[in-house]
């Protein structure tokens, strides 16, 4: 046996047992695709993961500095992807790291630094790192890194008490959160004997003082209830009216199977593929919707549907609905005996043509009368223009170089975008997700109706990659593409640094790259006419005032080795 120090980090999924009871296919699957992720960053910064027991993880790293710099990489990578799922299909681990004497055995890490690793990531708050002391003095002058001081903490199994830090995550508009401290319980010195018959005494009568008043309310609760007519529900009325069909669209989040080709839409990444058809949407941060109907502001829709609403159904009279779900389809009631016989109609009228179609979203009223009724807000949108011209970082479309989906994702884009009817536009999302609408009137219909049904997909801002026969941003094809780059919260970059990086790249055109040292202090290749021109100036920059320089984005997206 071999014994060494080693920095060690110790991570697991908060509430995994809760997840795959809910679903545990979809638990799995996405399990899998975190790990990934997981995987991916502790193998770029020099670890190695020496254990792995359902949803742990237990890596060694030869720095803390490395495995410190990992964990948040870790964290924030995965926090985009979580953006894309309700809070309660929410994956977030914790972690835990600490320096300390370890044995190697067949491979296998074992000693109190395993253990006390594992002890600070059940501390660390859900999302959040926990460090101890020894790696906090490590880092803190060495990395960008705020930390909360929790003091000592006493752990399962470990005899003395671990001084720990949290550390304090940044948010997506620059400010660090404050973490919370977990309450230890203390150890109550023992009662005397003489005082347990008299404690045990007091409990046993506020026991029947307790009881009796929980049996005097439960009474009087009977009561009420005998008494309160429970309400009836309403009957459905099924019925058919006429409406305007919308045009095709696909769309499939990249993490899951694609369908056979002559599907045309796909449930979405989150909450779960199983009932998908029944799920709501994720429901972005805007409030919901109200007031009057106005058909300018409908989304997911295509013209022909937009013109009816402002015409045919705006004129007409009472008891009429309108229904849509987010990949397009549609369905209205006019003129009907009542507003339960509208609503029941235009819900049955969508969802027979999404279910035709194969789409698995719900369709939802959005318009009672000419109220809107939807609950969803509008989708989450990126600021305009949503398109830019770039002769030098255009490129013929290949599904092939596609980022961020699978191969199944790849096939159907081959299989449906590629021949279809411009205009086209295939809008991505940050967790992989994806939209394509084929045969709009315009390239500006087209990526208008894919950014809307992508962002309600993922629940953040999406973009639009591909327009007709090309890809309209940089897809860089030196490096394995990771994800979506923020230059103003990436965790590579030292904080005071990042504003420099967003306005720099703030112009956008031709070939960007962005290349950080061990310090996190940035290089920029900006404006180039290729991409290998862009990397090698990042490099070049990076170098005049860091050491290891490593190039962290190209274009829009980070990029990580390729395997």
């Amino acid at each position: 046996m071999k014994r060494k120090i080693a920095a060690i980090f110790a991570a697991d999924i908060a509430g995994y047992s809760r997840l795959v009871a809910e679903d545990e296919e979809e638990t799995l699957r996405r399990m899998a695709s975190y790990r990934e992720v997981v995987d991916d960053f502790i193998a770029k910064a020099g670890g190695r993961i020496f254990n792995t027991a359902g949803d742990a993880v237990l890596a060694e790293f030869p720095s803390a500095v490395d495995a410190v710099r990992c964990a948040i990489d870790i964290q924030e990578s995965l926090r985009t992807r979580n953006m894309a799922y309700p809070p309660s299909r929410q994956m977030s681990f914790r972690i835990g790291i600490t320096i300390g004497d370890v044995v190697e055995r067949d491979g296998d890490l074992l000693g109190d630094g395993v253990n006390i690793a594992a002890r600070l990531e059940g501390l660390a708050e859900v999302g959040g790192i926990c460090v101890s002391r020894a790696v906090h003095e490590q880092v803190a002058n060495k990395l960008s890194v705020q930390f909360a001081d929790i003091g000592a903490q006493e752990v399962k199994n470990i005899p003395t008490p671990v001084h720990a830090y949290m550390v304090a995550m940044r948010r997506e508009d620059g400010t660090y959160n404050t973490p919370k401290v977990k309450k230890v319980a203390s150890k109550v010195a023992a009662a005397p004997v003489w005082m347990w018959p008299l404690v045990v005494a007091i409990v046993s009568v506020a026991a029947i003082v307790v009881t009796g008043l929980l049996y005097n309310t439960k009474l009087k609760q009977t009561v009420t209830a005998a008494v309160t007519p429970a309400a009836a529900p309403s009957a459905a009325i099924p019925s058919a009216a006429p409406s305007a069909m919308p045009t095709a669209v696909a769309a499939a989040p990249s993490s899951a199977p694609s369908p056979a080709p002559t599907q045309l839409a796909k449930a979405p990444m989150a909450p779960s593929n199983a009932g998908a058809a029944m799920a709501p949407m994720p429901s972005p941060s805007a409030s919901h919707l109200t007031g009057k109907l106005a058909a300018d502001s409908v989304p997911f829709i295509n013209e022909r549907v937009r013109s009816y609403l402002a015409g045919d159904y705006s004129a007409a009279g009472d008891y009429k609905a309108f229904a849509l779900n987010i990949a397009g389809f549609t369905g209205s009631a006019l003129n009907q005996p009542n507003e339960e016989a509208a609503r029941n109609s235009a819900l049955e009228q969508c969802q027979k043509r999404a279910d035709a179609a194969q789409s698995p979203r719900r369709c939802e009223l959005y318009a009672i009368g000419n109220t809107i009724v939807y609950t969803h807000g509008q989708p989450p949108m990126p600021p305009q223009p949503w398109l830019r011209q770039d002769p030098m970082t255009e490129r013929a479309f290949a599904s092939k170089d596609f980022p961020m989906v699978r191969d199944p994702a790849k096939v159907r884009l081959e299989n449906m975008f590629v021949p279809a009817a411009k205009s086209r536009s295939v809008a991505l999302g940050p967790g992989g997700q994806y939209f394509m609408t084929l045969g709009a009137p315009s390239t500006d219909d087209a990526a208008r109706r894919s950014l809307e049904s992508c962002g309600a997909i993922a629940g953040v801002a999406c973009m639009i990659v591909a327009v007709d026969d090309n890809f309209v941003v940089p897809i860089p094809t030196l490096l394995r593409i990771t994800g979506f780059f923020h230059a103003a919260s990436n965790a590579s970059i030292m904080a005071d640094s990042r504003d420099e990086v967003v306005r720099k790249l703030g112009d956008g055109m031709g070939w960007n790259a962005v290349a950080v040292g061990t310090a996190g202090r940035p290089g920029l290749g900006l404006k180039a006419a290729d991409e290998q021109t862009a990397v090698s100036s990042a490099l070049a920059d990076c170098a005049k005032r860091d050491s290891d320089c490593h190039v962290i984005a190209i274009g829009p997206f980070t990029v990580g080795p390729i395997n």
